[in-house]
């Protein structure tokens, strides 16, 4: 008898402490707190893509630090002064047409190249195509008649004539050899040098490079050449460093110009088709 209300305590006991656990871990408690945690998760993802979101919207607007126009519209930069200046494509066509130099003496043409290397201007240009074929058949004749005695009119006549068509052709030669179209890499990106140091010179000062307009400019067109250049060689690591090395070089001659003089500032801006966010301000490359 004894033995029987033992086991039956035993079991009691056991009972209740079964369900005093049962009520304190339910089902419905572990789902609430499920329930909670995935609440968390649901709230942290949905800031994570709102922020993402905003990141996103905030760099399409945001100008590029490197080509200083915002990303995808090209406008700014096609339209500034600096790309006007630059060697265009057209230029090195072969099938442009040159541009006739016609010399009365000679009653002969010179072709010349509608766009010269080596930096030679307009001056320059009169005297290799305009006079020194003239002066060089004159020099020419000269000097043979001296060592020449008793040489008929008829006969000097038309040695100069001979003379004047050799200086004829080797100006064409020289015309050839000039032509930018026959011109290397080294070639056009003096050129485009000389072009951008004439444009962005003082009226009163050509050829001014201390000029900080020039500089900034300079500055400018090597960084341009030197993001195409990554763009193609993506592990030229020496060349990324050089790049962010001019474009806070830049930045820093504009910082100055701002504070010099404002309309200069605003003004070089726009020559160069670039975004004051893109040179004001932390810098990232």
């Amino acid at each position: 008898m004894l033995r029987s209300f033992i086991v039956q305590g035993t079991r009691l006991s056991t009972t209740i402490t079964s369900s005093s656990h049962s009520a304190l871990h339910t089902s419905a408690v572990l789902r609430a707190e499920s329930a909670r945690k995935r609440q968390a998760r649901l709230t942290k993802q949905k800031n994570l893509a709102k922020r993402e979101e905003l990141q996103k919207k905030a760099a399409s607007v945001r100008p590029h630090v490197v080509l200083g126009n915002i990303a995808g519209d090209d406008t700014k930069w096609t339209s500034c002064d600096l790309a006007s200046v630059l060697v265009r494509p057209e230029e090195l066509v072969p099938s442009a047409p040159p541009k006739t130099v016609h010399l009365s003496v000679a009653e002969a043409d010179v072709q010349v190249p509608p766009s010269l290397a080596f930096g030679i201007r307009e001056r320059e240009q009169r005297m290799l195509f305009e006079h020194l074929p003239l002066l060089s058949a004159d020099m020419s004749t000269r000097l043979d008649m001296n060592a020449m005695r008793n040489v008929a009119v008829e006969e000097m006549a038309a040695h100069h004539e001979t003379e004047l068509a050799a200086g004829v052709a080797q100006a064409n030669a020289v015309a050839k050899v000039v032509d930018l179209r026959n011109a290397n890499a080294a070639g056009i990106a003096f050129e485009n040098r000389r072009r951008v140091i004439a444009a962005f010179s003082e009226p009163g000062k050509p050829n001014d490079t201390g000029r900080t307009e020039v500089q900034a400019a300079l500055l400018t067109l090597q960084i341009r050449k030197l993001w195409n250049h990554l763009n193609e060689f993506k592990r030229d690591v020496a060349n990324r460093r050089s790049l962010r090395r001019l474009i806070h070089q830049r930045a820093k001659l504009l910082k100055y110009l701002k504070r010099t003089s404002r309309d200069r500032y605003e003004s070089l801006l726009e020559r160069l088709g670039l975004e004051p966010g893109a040179v004001e301000g932390e810098l990232v490359v």
